[in-house]
């Protein structure tokens, strides 16, 4: 089957042609590009999503103990109290997500036929 690149006008057989993707590189915007090595790509991989699940612990923490500053009476903004936990609120959906999202594709992998 043929295709009809729209931006340059030519025909491709393949659409995926046009991305201009090398095989083997960059696979996500967490991994840097630090050559082919499988290892390499799965410890950056790895490495993202430790620091995500860090960073998410963080603001947990960070909302708690503005709740318990505000409930001792140290603080007296509610302000910084809502920002805290929309930041707990927000990274904690982000991770749930990503964590779904590698589910879903491990269990894709496994019940594929070989």
């Amino acid at each position: 089957m043929q295709y009809v690149d729209t931006r340059t006008g030519t025909t491709v057989s393949n659409p995926i042609e046009r991305l201009n993707v090398r095989p083997g590189k960059e696979v996500s915007r967490f991994v840097k590009e630090r050559g082919s090595d499988t290892e390499d790509m799965f410890s950056s991989i790895f490495n993202a999503a430790l620091d995500n699940i860090n960073t998410t612990n963080k603001y947990l923490s960070d909302a708690e103990n503005e709740e318990i500053k505000l409930a001792m009476g140290k603080a007296t903004s509610t302000h910084d109290l809502a920002i805290a936990l929309q930041k707990a609120s927000t990274a904690l959906q982000y991770t749930v997500t990503i964590k779904n999202s590698f589910l879903e594709a491990y269990r894709q992998i496994i019940n594929m036929q070989i």
